[in-house]
């Protein structure tokens, strides 16, 4: 194992004493020095015209920002074009939420409240900006009315690979005027999905060469969102007066407790950001790996909300790299072309979620393999119970519960366990996103899907030597994590002392 202590430690030692305050006077410094939105040079690559037009049609009286997986203010490439446009054409900019579109969002207790604790941020936000924020109980049907009742000249959407926001989307796209200009800008990654390749990658190194060429044009600042100034009112009966009313009606498919490690918001993310800065990114890439440490960046559920943009995670974490290089490179690597290569294959694969979408050596060697004995099987819930004989596996899959997150080098073994414990890949498949789309805050992303695609069919990955079960998939194996870290340390958290009282819990089932 690599020595613990980082090649750069004076680095470290210098970003010990960045404070909060001059790390958020920094970041607000750079916005205002990039000038003006309304007079910025917008890159319109980040942006794609689903309309047939992309002119505004005369009497336009507004444009409308319908956010729902960018969820944050500044640093938001959509919210950026949308005043833009709304400017330069003096008409008020809405921002739109609707709610009745939450199920695919944002499935229990605790990621609605982690995505409403942001909201609440965004709506204050707003108010200070003069943009109007509109919190609507609405589905897109709904929502088409809303746009021809009150006149929108343009509606911006979030860029999603996934298929309910596609769906979303092309229904937009069919029904809405065609006089209405829809346009999807890409604010989630760094450089554009549509752009950072053409086809769905095989691998990192098959990806990387292509977005490295084009992070000098995409990865830049961004301007600081003004004061708009010009008002006008969304008239429609599906307004929500507060945030907090959408627990009136709507309720989360599961019950499952929210998590008080992680505050939502903008204000979390920064916090998080930074102390991942002053005290973890200095053992990236060296301990990052062990489960029985916390030297992740923990950012993975404000990115996946919205809450904080990637790219402004890359600046911050690239402005320090002479202090630790190393480490730095490694970080970013993950961040941009490890997370951009998993927005990648959900972009060009609409099978992301099951077996179909394994390459077909993958798929071929599973089903091959589909009829071997396994020493264990387990259902769905003795695993959501973390009840199997692994209690190392059980341990993750408390941590899953407890805080909402799996280490990552663990979620790797953890998943791969699931196909040797179930009776078919596809079963594990199924088992594997549902855990983790349930329990985990950054569950329901591109990222999870290729996670547990990664574990069980390969994805991005090659074929290894042949054994029972997995075929070619790689394997993983107990006493390995053991020899490597102090596994020990990371059950008596998880596994032993509070594991077998959290175990019983599970989800409770919405009541039908």
């Amino acid at each position: 194992m690599a020595s613990l202590k980082p090649k750069n430690a004076s680095g470290a030692v210098l970003l010990s004493k960045l404070t909060k305050d001059v790390f958020i006077k920094n970041i607000s410094e750079a916005r205002a020095a990039e000038g003006d939105i309304e007079h910025f040079c917008f890159n319109k690559s980040r942006l794609r015209v689903v309309s047939k037009t992309d002119d505004l049609k005369k009497n336009s009286k507004g444009i409308i920002y319908l956010m729902s997986r960018d969820c944050r203010v500044e640093d938001n490439w959509a919210v950026l074009y949308s005043q833009k446009l709304a400017l330069q054409n003096k008409l008020p900019l809405h921002i739109c939420v609707l709610t009745k579109e939450f199920n695919c969002l944002y499935p229990t207790k605790r990621h609605l409240h982690f995505a409403l604790e942001g909201f609440k941020e965004i709506q204050k936000e707003c108010e200070v900006k003069k943009i109007g924020f509109h919190f609507l109980k609405a589905n897109v049907k709904d929502f088409v009315k809303i746009v021809e009742d009150n006149q929108i000249g343009a509606v911006v959407l979030d860029f999603d690979p996934l298929k309910k926001p596609v769906e979303w989307r092309n229904y937009l796209k069919d029904n809405l005027d065609k006089n209405v200009a829809l346009i999807e800008v890409d604010a989630h990654n760094i450089v554009p999905a549509w752009l950072a390749s053409e086809k769905q990658e095989v691998m990192a190194k098959t990806i990387r060469p292509k977005i490295t060429k084009q992070l000098p044009e995409y990865l830049t600042g961004f301007p600081e969102v003004c004061k708009h100034n010009y008002q006008g009112k969304l008239d429609t009966d599906k307004k929500l007066k507060n945030v907090d009313d959408v627990y009136d009606f709507y309720k989360p498919l599961y019950d499952v407790e929210i998590v008080k490690w992680a505050k939502p918001g903008a204000e979390g993310a920064y916090n998080t950001l930074l102390s991942f800065m002053q005290e973890r990114l200095q053992y990236y890439g060296i301990s990052s790996n062990d489960p029985s440490k916390n030297h992740t960046s923990n950012l993975s559920p404000w990115i996946r909300f919205g809450h904080i943009a990637a790219q402004r995670v890359a600046l911050e974490v690239k402005s320090v790299e002479k202090n630790c290089k190393e480490q730095v490179d490694k970080y970013l690597e993950e961040l941009i072309v490890r997370r951009e290569l998993a927005e990648n294959y959900c972009f060009y694969n609409s099978n992301y979620d099951n077996i179909n979408g394994a390459a077909e050596w993958a798929r071929k060697t599973l089903l091959d393999h589909k009829s071997d004995k396994r020493v264990y099987t387990y259902t769905r819930d003795q695993f959501e119970k973390a009840l199997t004989h692994d209690e190392m596996w059980n341990a993750a899959t408390l941590q899953l519960v407890q805080e909402g997150k799996i280490h990552g080098y663990m979620r790797m073994y953890w998943c791969k366990k699931i196909l040797e414990w179930t009776k078919t890949p596809e079963e594990a498949i199924e088992i594997g996103l549902w855990l983790n789309d349930t329990f985990s805050l950054d569950g329901t992303c591109p990222n999870g899907f290729v996670g547990v695609m990664w574990s069980i069919c390969c994805v991005h990955d090659q074929g290894w030597g042949e054994r029972e079960i997995f075929g070619k998939i790689r394997f993983m194996v107990d006493y390995s994590l053991k020899r490597k870290f102090n596994m020990e340390a990371y059950c008596a958290r998880f596994g032993r002392s509070i594991g077998k009282t959290s175990a019983k819990k599970g989800v409770k089932r919405k009541a039908k």
